[in-house]
C-alpha cells in the first residue's frame, strides 16, 4: 500500500520541535526527532535525527524503517512494510510484516519540555518479537549539516538506564531513557540524502553517527525511548510512567481540530513571556509575521491573555515610530526594515481590545494604556518622518522607501538587488496607514483631517480605471504622479482583512473580481499575474533563483484571509456567500491542512498542481484560514452590514 506523503510536525512550545515525513524518510536537515531551543524560541540544535530499526521474529528480520542515501538509494526497505500512517492526534505508523507480524509505532512531543517519546508495540499478542532501534545522532546547528570526523563522543554516561551523550563541547546533552537493554556500537552513517535541500540548491549530503543498539522484548509489552535534553529518568518503570502520562496528557490537549492543534504549536515560550514562532521548521519570531498572525492564532479564537502578553511584550520597543521586524535577542541590535509591520501592531491592539469585552477579557488601564501609548507612538512616528523615507505625505498618504531597502511584506532581496522594492506609495501599506489612523480616532480626534485627506487622495489617485483596479505603487520612487500597475495581490487589503474598506461598493467589487479572475488559485493568491513579463510559474531552483521568483507569481495561503473577506463584503456577507465562500475558497486549505496535522505551507507554485514551496508549516497561513473558519465565516452575517464598504 502506497502512503501519501505529507509532512508532520510536533512543537514543543520552546521553539523546538520533531518532524519528518508519513513515509519515514528524512528529506530535509530540518527533520528529526529531537530538535531542542537552548535559548527558547532561538539557539535551535538537532541532537536525535532519526532511528535504524528493525524487528526480528522466528521467521526473520525485517527493517521497519528506510533512508534515502546518495545517489538515490532507499535502504534498507522499511518503507515498503507500511501499510497506514495517521497524524491524529500524533504521528503513527503500522507496519506489518511478511510474517503477519502488525507492528504500530508512534511519537509525541512533550508540550513545554524538549522531550520526544517513541513506543513500539505488536499489534496482537506473539511470541519471539524483538525490536531494534539504532539512534542516529549529530548535535548541529539547526541549519546546518553534519559530517564525519574525530571529535564526535560516542561514549554515554550512565545513570541508572539512562543514557546521555554529549556529541561536542558546549553542546546540549542527549539523554536517553528506555526499557530495554543497550548494547554499545559506535558506527558511522554516511551520505544521507535530503531531497528538499537538493531541490533548494542546498548542501543536501550528511553523515550521522549512531553509539549503539537498544533491545526491546515485543512479545512482553510496549517498547519505550524518551529523549530528551539531559532530563530523563534513571528506571525503566519511570520510562513507561512519561511515555504514559505525555500521551494521556497530549491526548487531551489535542482534543480540538487539527487546525487549532497547529495553531497552538506557534506559540512559544520567550523568557518569562510568550511570542509567535513565524514558521517551522527555520523562522524564528518576527514582527510583521506576528501581527499578522496573532489574528487568527489567539484573537480570534478566544485566546486574549496570550494576545494580551504578546502585544504588551512588544508595546515598549517602538523607536521613532517603528517596531522590529526582528525581536531582538539580548545582545543583538533590533532589526528595523519593515514599514508595515508597526501598522499591523495598531490594527491587531484594535482587535484585542474590540474582542476583550466580548469574550470577558478585562486589560487593566495601565494595559490599556501602554497598548494605545504604543500605537500613538507609531502614528506619531510616522506621521513625523522616520527611518526610510517614512513619513506622511501632504495628501494624507504614507510615503515610505529608500534606495536597496526592501520594507514591505514583498522583501526578496538578493545581494544589492531588491527584486520588488515598490518605494513610494505602496497600496497595502495606504490600506493599513488609514486603518491605523482610523483605530486610533476611536480615543482620539487627531488624526480626523489626515485620515479624511487620505482616504480621498487614496480613492482619487489609486484608481485605475482602464483596468478597473487599484495600482499598486503610485508616486514610484517618489516621483510625483508616477504609477507601477502590476497587477498584484496587495490591493486586496484596500478592500478586505481590514477592520474598514477604501473604496465604494462598485469599485470594491470590480478589485474582488479581477483579482479573483487573475490571481486566486487553490491555494491563496498569487504574488503576480500570469499576463506579467516578469511571471515565474514555479518557485525552484537555486537560493537566489528562488529569491528572485519569491514575490513574482508565487502563491500565498494568507492572502486567502483578506480576499475572502472582500468576497464577502461586496456581496453582503449573506448565508450564502459565506457557504459558497467556504466551499470555493477555504474547502482546498481545509483538506491539505487535515493531511499535514493542521498546518499549512508558506508558499506554493503559481501553476497547477501548485506544488507547496518554502516553509512547510507557516503561521500566518494557519492563522489566516483559522480567523476565516471561526471569525469571518462564522460572524459574517452578524458584522457583515456594520464592516462593509461604504
Amino acid at each position: 500500500m502506497k502512503i501519501p506523503t505529507s509532512e508532520w510536525l510536533e512543537a514543543d512550545g520552546l521553539g523546538g520541535f520533531a518532524s519528518g515525513t508519513s513515509a519515514g524518510t528524512r528529506t530535509r536537515r530540518y527533520h528529526g526527532l529531537l530538535l531542542a531551543a537552548a535559548t527558547p524560541p532561538t539557539g535551535r540544535v538537532m541532537l536525535v535525527n532519526g532511528v535504524e530499526a528493525w524487528v526480528e521474529t522466528q521467521a526473520g528480520r525485517y527493517a521497519i524503517t528506510s533512508q534515502r542515501y546518495v545517489p538515490d538509494v532507499d535502504h534498507p526497505d522499511g518503507m515498503r512494510r507500511l501499510t497506514s500512517f495517521s497524524n491524529d492526534p500524533w504521528p503513527r505508523w503500522s507496519y506489518t510484516l511478511e510474517d503477519g507480524t502488525v507492528i504500530e509505532h508512534e511519537l509525541a512531543v512533550a508540550h513545554g519540555s524538549p522531550m520526544t517519546v517513541l513506543s513500539w508495540r505488536v499489534q496482537r499478542p506473539r511470541t519471539g518479537v524483538r525490536l531494534f532501534v539504532r539512534p542516529l545522532l549529530s548535535g548541529r546547528d539547526y541549519h546546518a549539516t553534519h559530517h564525519e570526523n574525530p571529535a564526535f563522543r560516542f561514549e554515554p554516561i550512565q545513570r541508572g538506564t539512562t543514557l546521555t551523550w554529549t556529541p561536542y563541547d558546549g553542546q546540549l546533552p542527549i539523554s536517553v531513557a528506555s526499557n530495554g537493554t543497550y548494547r554499545h556500537g559506535p558506527e558511522w552513517y554516511r551520505n544521507f540524502q535530503y531531497d528538499e535541500e537538493r531541490t533548494r540548491g542546498l548542501d543536501f549530503s550528511e553523515d550521522l553517527a549512531s553509539p549503539g543498539t537498544f533491545e526491546f522484548d515485543l512479545s512482553g509489552g510496549a517498547a519505550t525511548m524518551v529523549l530528551s535534553v539531559g532530563n530523563a529518568p534513571d528506571d525503566p518503570r519511570d520510562a513507561d510512567a512519561v511515555a504514559d502520562r505525555t500521551f494521556a496528557a497530549e491526548r487531551q490537549r489535542r482534543s480540538s481540530p487539527p487546525l487549532h492543534r497547529a495553531a497552538d504549536g506557534y506559540l512559544v515560550r520567550r523568557g518569562e513571556g510568550l511570542t509567535i514562532v513565524a514558521g517551522y521548521p527555520w523562522f524564528t519570531d518576527w514582527g510583521r509575521d506576528t501581527f499578522i498572525a496573532i489574528r487568527g492564532l489567539c484573537i480570534a479564537t478566544g485566546k486574549l491573555a496570550q494576545a494580551r502578553d504578546i502585544l504588551l511584550a512588544w508595546s515598549g520597543a517602538v523607536s521613532e515610530g517603528m517596531l522590529p521586524n526582528r525581536f531582538p535577542d539580548r545582545g543583538d541590535l533590533p532589526e528595523f526594515n519593515s514599514v508595515d509591520a508597526s501598522l499591523w501592531y495598531v490594527i491587531a491592539v484594535h482587535e484585542l481590545l474590540s474582542a476583550a469585552p466580548r469574550h470577558g477579557l478585562t486589560l487593566s488601564a495601565g494595559e490599556t494604556e501602554a497598548l494605545r501609548s504604543a500605537v500613538d507612538a507609531i502614528l506619531d512616528g510616522y506621521a513625523g518622518g522616520t527611518r526610510f523615507g517614512i513619513r506622511a505625505d501632504a495628501d494624507g498618504l504614507l510615503a515610505c522607501g529608500t534606495p536597496g531597502v526592501q520594507l514591505t511584506w514583498m522583501d526578496a532581496k538578493i545581494g544589492d538587488w531588491v527584486v520588488t522594492p515598490r518605494s513610494g506609495k505602496p497600496v497595502e501599506i495606504q490600506a493599513l496607514w488609514l486603518n491605523a489612523l482610523w483605530v486610533a480616532g476611536h480615543w482620539t480626534t487627531r488624526w480626523t483631517a489626515t485620515l479624511d485627506a487620505g482616504m480621498a487622495a487614496f480613492r482619487e489617485r489609486f484608481w485605475n480605471e482602464a483596468d478597473g483596479c487599484l495600482y499598486d505603487v503610485v508616486d514610484v520612487d517618489h516621483q510625483r504622479g508616477t504609477v507601477d500597475s502590476s497587477f498584484r495581490p496587495n490591493q486586496i487589503l484596500a478592500v478586505g482583512g481590514l477592520p474598514t474598506g477604501l473604496l465604494d461598493r462598485a469599485r470594491a467589487r470590480q478589485v474582488v473580481d479581477a483579482v479573483e479572475a487573475r490571481l486566486l488559485t487553490p491555494m491563496g493568491l498569487r504574488s503576480l499575474a500570469p499576463e506579467s513579463p516578469a511571471y515565474a510559474p514555479h518557485y525552484v531552483g537555486n537560493a537566489a533563483e528562488r529569491d528572485a521568483r519569491y514575490h513574482q507569481g508565487t502563491v500565498w495561503p494568507w492572502l486567502i484571509g483578506p480576499f475572502v473577506e472582500a468576497w464577502l463584503r461586496v456581496r453582503n456577507s449573506t448565508a450564502a456567500a459565506r457557504r459558497e465562500a467556504r466551499t470555493r475558497f477555504v474547502a482546498p486549505l481545509l483538506a491539505l491542512a487535515e493531511m499535514s496535522g493542521g498546518h499549512l505551507p508558506e508558499i506554493a507554485d503559481a501553476e497547477p498542481p501548485h506544488t507547496p514551496r518554502g516553509c512547510p508549516c507557516q503561521a500566518w497561513s494557519v492563522a489566516e484560514v483559522l480567523r476565516l473558519e471561526v471569525g469571518v465565516l462564522a460572524s459574517a452575517a452578524r458584522h457583515g452590514r456594520a464592516r462593509s464598504n461604504t
